[in-house]
């Protein structure tokens, strides 16, 4: 394998080895911090970031206003008080010189306002700012307000020059790199545009190539491009290392570094990663963001899909096929149907998904009364934990806060699910909670490394990254 040199990235010189920021509290200051420790970029997630006591013990984030704005504000305490806390955790293991960045999602419920007060009350812990899920053109703006470093999270060289375009040229100095997320292999959020086939994956090399004469167009000849998605040895990457058109590359690892001591999540979810196949990563759009997303298809991902298939369109008034009634509700209002689906929902009644619940789209999907009961009771505690959530129809923007748009029970509070999995152990929470992972999580089983189910330290899996196979 090549030998892996140190790049600058951020004005230092570290390993190009990236820490992926994965939340909701799976990426630690503790994981960030030994991952800097080791000569990379260490990065803990500050989307709702875990708080603690002064004894140590974690706060958990209950939330006890009535509105939905007073919990968003609810949750806007946390997540400051969250993501300061996981800053002093990785400055305090990886020193002062170590590099430490913090994950935040653009569409996160108040990012602007959660990132800024972060950086204010905790000067000198953060080198760095890493945002995708949107295209955050203010992201350049908060940097320089602070004299922090910032890295875009793309998926094409288009969105780059959008972004560039209309905020970034003013702040070219601070730019510290820009993470190319492979939006077919990557886990959590994936950046398919409407044009690019969610089962058709392409190359990353000539994007990375495209995005790369894109930059240099603007002059960020040695700025880094940080290669995420589908990472794992470096020599299957080795045309990529110091190729003259390519310029500086980084690689990030986000699923690697969860089968690690340091990572927070439990034991159970980290002997599950050793057990998954090829194919078990489900590239979905049922999170409330509308954008793809990948996890595990355990049975949270198999209940929407069923959730969804259930489903069928209807009419107020008699119109053209549609014009079989039925009954929707507790007061049994006639909406219209074809009597192909009425045929279906008599089918669908008899295996006891009884409950219909409407959509945005004028259609009807059926659940059980209990799934009934929960899709209502997520959506009436709503806490706003995005920008825009089409699962509650909450909008940050005032005067209203809702996205004008019935709220949509084809989705999940996604708030709820990812908290849960990440602090709740057992094959119960993990077949019926959200697991953000990358296409390549199935390699775990079949990598020498983990045989007989070795679990690494931060420091062993780097050095092994380092050393090759």
């Amino acid at each position: 394998m090549r030998a892996i040199n140190a790049i600058r990235m951020g004005g230092a010189d570290v390993l190009p080895l990236v820490e992926g920021g994965k939340g909701v509290a799976v990426s630690s200051g503790i994981t960030a911090g030994h991952w800097a420790l080791a000569g990379g970029v260490g990065t803990f997630s500050a989307v709702n970031a875990d708080s603690y006591t002064e004894s140590g013990e974690r706060i958990p984030q209950v939330y006890h206003a009535k509105t939905r704005r007073e919990r968003h504000e609810e949750l806007i305490d946390y997540a400051v008080q969250g993501a300061l806390a996981q800053a002093r955790r990785a400055r305090d293991i990886g020193g002062s010189k170590a590099r430490i960045h913090a994950n935040i999602l653009w569409e996160m419920g108040g990012a602007e306002r959660i990132i800024t007060e972060v950086l204010e009350k905790g000067k000198g812990l953060i080198n760095g700012i890493t945002c995708g899920a949107g295209m955050p053109y203010r992201l350049s703006d908060i940097a320089t307000k602070f004299n922090v470093h910032y890295y875009p999270i793309i998926s094409s060289a288009r969105a780059f020059n959008a972004l560039w375009r209309r905020a970034y040229s003013k702040a070219a100095s601070l730019l510290g790199g820009v993470v190319y997320e492979d939006p077919w292999l990557a886990g959590g959020h994936n950046g398919l545009s409407n044009g690019e086939d969610p089962v058709k994956p392409e190359d990353p090399f000539p994007r990375v190539l495209a995005l790369r004469k894109q930059m240099q167009a603007f002059g960020l000849h040695d700025t880094p491009i940080i290669m995420a998605g589908g990472v794992w040895w470096l020599e299957e990457w080795e045309h990529w290392i110091d190729n003259p058109d390519l310029g500086p590359v980084a690689f990030q690892f986000g699923t690697r570094p969860l089968l690690t001591q340091e990572s927070p999540i439990g034991n159970t979810w980290k002997q599950r990663l050793l057990t998954l196949k090829e194919g078990d990563v489900f590239l979905n759009r049922f999170s409330p963001t509308g954008f793809y997303s990948s996890a595990v298809n355990n049975d949270f991902i198999r209940e929407l899909r069923a959730r969804n298939e259930r489903q069928v369109n209807y009419s107020a008034e008699p119109a053209g096929e549609m014009a079989a009634p039925y009954g929707v509700g507790p007061r049994k209002r006639l909406v219209y149907v074809t009597p192909a689906d009425l045929e279906r929902i008599s089918e669908w009644e008899a295996q006891g998904f009884v409950d219909a619940l409407r959509t945005p789209d004028s259609s009807l999907i059926f659940v059980t009364p209990d799934k009934g009961q929960e899709i209502l009771r997520d959506q009436t505690d709503c806490m706003g934990c995005l920008s825009s959530c089409r699962f509650s129809n909450w909008a940050q923007l005032e005067p209203e806060f809702s996205n004008g748009k019935r709220a949509d029970p084809r989705s999940f509070c996604i708030q709820k699910t990812l908290q849960d999995v990440a602090h709740e152990d057992g094959t119960h929470s993990l077949e019926n909670n959200l697991m953000f992972s990358g296409h390549n999580a199935y390699r775990f089983g079949s990598d020498p490394f983990y045989s007989n189910g070795f679990v690494p330290s931060v420091k062993q899996l780097v050095e092994r990254i380092l050393t090759g196979r």
